[in-house]
């Protein structure tokens, strides 16, 4: 069964060709209402244009979490500002690799973690201490090692994580890892 995420994921995606609409559009319509409260927005999109329950309360939680697309860069900035600042090289180095992995490779940002998609969420980059970023990599089925931990508590939408402290961390290892999981999301 899909995990309320999952599902999330697949009403945003459906979006443009069951509204007419993409979620960026969307979140401009509920911008420009300048309607605050969920009930509100979710009725105001009902009512005014139309669309499904389902659809119009996606689009409110997502106008309300300050973790839609368009919020992308500052919520990177904000994971990356203070003491974790020095974390960035890092994460961009990360970021150019998994990019190469494929053109449906997805970055979506939220507050604490940016999830890397593809049809699914086969990974995610988490500064967690000033002096550390985790990679969550589902890899079900993958035995742990020294340097592939089980996630244990860091993290229950992922199977494993490997800690980073440099961009040297950035390797073929951790590359080969998270092509795999990418192949099988």
């Amino acid at each position: 069964m899909a995990t309320p995420e999952e599902m999330a994921e697949t009403v945003i995606r459906n979006l443009k060709e069951k509204t007419g609409k993409t979620l960026e559009e969307w979140l401009k319509v509920v911008k420009s209402s300048k309607l605050a409260k969920h009930g509100e927005i979710v009725k105001h999109l009902k009512d005014k244009f139309g669309i499904g329950h389902g659809y119009a309360n996606t689009i409110a939680h997502k106008a309300l979490s300050g973790d839609s697309p368009a919020d992308g860069d500052a919520l990177i900035d904000a994971q990356y500002a203070g003491p974790k600042a020095a974390l960035r090289p890092i994460y961009e180095a990360l970021i150019s690799q998994l990019k190469k992995l494929g053109k449906d490779v997805e970055v979506s940002p939220k507050k604490t973690y940016v999830s890397m998609r593809r049809s699914k969420q086969f990974a995610l980059i988490q500064p967690s201490t000033s002096t550390r970023i985790d990679v969550g990599i589902n890899l079900k089925g993958t035995p742990a090692d020294k340097r592939l931990e089980e996630s244990g508590s860091f993290n229950a939408m992922v199977s494993h994580r490997v800690r980073l402290e440099t961009a040297a961390d950035v390797d073929a290892e951790l590359l080969a890892w998270l092509k795999k999981a990418y192949e099988a999301a």
